[in-house]
């Protein structure tokens, strides 16, 4: 068989990908939480250990700089906390060991 020959008509009916703007960045990926019984009760003992550890109130940033864990991860594990009634909560907005 004979190949076929292009043609500059057939190569300028391709599609061309657009040019890209410069500065912009692409989007970055936020880390997805687990949301599994196991890994949000061990996100409450972080939570537990670093409140333990500071034996003051803390506010939500604090707890999860302490803990080394993310703001979203400090909620879960808060949350947990509250409902066994092992935190209590301020005025202001910080959180305690009950």
């Amino acid at each position: 068989m004979a190949e076929k020959k292009t043609t500059k008509a057939a190569e300028t009916l391709e599609p061309k990908a657009a040019p890209k703007k410069p500065g912009r960045k692409p989007a970055a990926k936020k880390a997805a939480v687990e949301l599994t019984p196991e890994n949000i009760g061990f996100k409450a003992g972080d939570v537990y250990q670093a409140l333990a550890a500071a034996g003051v109130a803390q506010d939500i940033q604090q707890i999860a700089a302490a803990a080394s864990i993310s703001t979203e991860e400090a909620l879960l594990g808060l949350g947990w906390l509250f409902k066994e009634g092992k935190l209590s909560a301020t005025e202001d907005n910080k959180v305690t060991l009950a």
